[in-house]
């Protein structure tokens, strides 16, 4: 399945193999992986992780959607926003997203949330969808807090990053609420 999914200002779609160029441009910042456990990238890196997303999109019980943000004005790849199904019995899953620093704070991650979660509701038939982020990163806490999530609390020592363990803010979102409130988005 081809997935294209539009808001005003960008679209979401399927990741190319070409597509390495424009994620390295931001992977392989200090300041875009300084809350990831992953990064910055290598060229090697950038190339694996484009690869595992190919690899991804084309098994048959597909449940990890990565798509590539392009800014529609500039047809240009500006982050990569991602759905992972993490139950599918109980309808369950999880976004994430990631834009280029030359487009923070313009809010290009709240249209990229808007569009996982719509796709994620409609196309994929889930509940439940949870984000998560370092509770250092107010910018992404914000974007959540945005598109209507709740916060649930923090899970401690939740993912490793270079310098130790991290705790997460935990974030979620049901489907009944969702489309209650979706039109103010």
């Amino acid at each position: 399945m081809s997935i294209i999914i539009s808001s005003d200002r960008v679209y979401l779609r399927e990741m190319t193999e070409e597509d390495w160029v424009d994620v390295h441009a931001y992977a392989s910042q200090e300041r875009v992986s300084l809350y990831q456990p992953w990064g910055p990238n290598s060229e090697d890196d950038t190339k694996a992780f484009v690869q595992q997303i190919l690899e991804d999109a084309r098994k048959e019980n597909r449940t990890r959607y990565v798509l590539a943000i392009i800014h529609k004005e500039h047809d240009q790849l500006i982050g990569a926003g991602e759905l992972t199904i993490k139950d599918e019995q109980n309808g369950s899953g999880e976004i994430g997203y990631i834009v280029h620093p030359d487009y923070w704070g313009q809010g290009y991650a709240t249209e990229a949330a808007v569009l996982l979660l719509t796709f994620g509701f409609e196309r994929c038939a889930l509940h439940r969808i949870a984000a998560t982020c370092d509770p250092r990163n107010s910018r992404s806490a914000k974007v959540l807090e945005k598109v209507g999530m709740t916060k649930e609390g923090r899970i401690r020592h939740h993912i490793k990053l270079k310098e130790g363990w991290r705790d997460s803010f935990l974030y979620s979102v049901l489907e009944d609420e969702w489309f209650t409130n979706q039109s103010s988005y």
